[in-house]
């Protein structure tokens, strides 16, 4: 059946991700999922009792994995983190499985070109494994990814949307539509680099030419957003007047700032929603029917 096919096609991914990049040097981690602090920023936290204190679930690794890159070098981990944002879409999940990657003594062009060949080899590696299973599921062969994708910079991508009569005011996010339009420009996977430094978090290393810019990306397939990442802060202070600048309090950060103290790496890295990467493996429209139990703010059960 159908339903099973996507399943076993998740099971193929998964283990190719894992030889991937173990055969690249990378350690897998497993980090907390209950924090003390709400100090990643950015989307809504679930809150638990936690014996009596207050305590919130993990949006993502990303401080974890920043500190082990001072240990391993070279990590990633593969796990289900959660965000309380009230999104009722067809591509969103309260609860998700994110494959985060971090590589010391590289840069965001490096951690780049990473993505593109994980991509070529998972389609590659599903397309030999799974020739049954993509079968049922009416995709006869997954396409060949030629890296490197495309680069479009986020001022570059205003211009594409300007002459498709998609109106967005720079320092703006893209909306849905106007993903969507850049996904009729492009087709199949391309990034979107260079973003504006204020609309990616505290630890993105603005650039060094030009502040008001980041050394940030996208990865986009068509108009889907896969994976996000960039280079990272690595100077202690400057990782402080970041903080500053979005509002946020350095003393929440205490036990992530101390790790600097120590000397922190050159670092890059980028996080990956692996149901996301499967609709498009799978062909399916509605991240719900890749997860075998999906919690959306409507589902608690089964």
């Amino acid at each position: 059946p159908e339903e099973r096919a996507i399943f076993i096609v998740n099971h193929h991914l998964l283990q190719a991700t894992r030889e991937f990049f173990s055969a690249r040097g990378f350690i897998e981690v497993v980090t907390p999922r209950i924090l003390a602090t709400a100090t990643e920023g950015g989307a809504s936290l679930f809150t638990v009792d936690y014996f009596g204190s207050k305590a919130f679930l993990a949006q993502s690794p990303q401080l974890y994995k920043e500190q082990l890159t001072g240990s391993f070098e070279r990590v990633f981990e593969i796990g289900v983190f959660f965000r309380a944002e009230e999104s009722n879409t067809t591509y969103h999940l309260n609860e998700f499985l994110s494959l985060d990657v971090e590589a010391a003594f590289a840069d965001a062009e490096e951690v780049m070109e990473l993505l593109e060949e994980y991509l070529a080899y998972v389609f590659s590696e599903l397309n030999r494994r799974c020739s049954k299973e993509l079968k049922a599921l009416n995709r006869p062969s997954l396409p060949k990814l030629s890296p490197p994708f495309p680069r479009v910079s986020y001022d570059e991508a205003l211009k594409v949307l300007m002459a498709r009569g998609v109106e967005v005011k720079w320092g703006e996010d893209f909306s849905t539509p106007a993903l969507r339009a850049l996904g009729e420009e492009f087709q199949g996977p391309f990034f979107i680099v260079d973003w504006p430094t204020h609309l990616k978090p505290f630890y993105i290393k603005p650039r060094d030419d030009n502040p008001s810019r980041s050394h940030s990306f996208d990865l986009m397939y068509g108009w889907l957003e896969l994976a996000s990442g960039g280079q990272r802060v690595h100077d202690k202070q400057q990782l402080v007047e970041r903080l500053k600048q979005q509002g946020l309090n350095p003393d929440n950060f205490k036990h992530h700032l101390r790790c600097y103290d120590y000397g922190m790496p050159p670092h890059s890295g980028w996080g990956l929603g692996l149901a996301r990467l499967l609709m498009i493996i799978t062909g399916k429209q509605n991240i719900r029917e890749v997860v075998l139990y999906p919690r959306d703010r409507w589902r608690l059960t089964p």
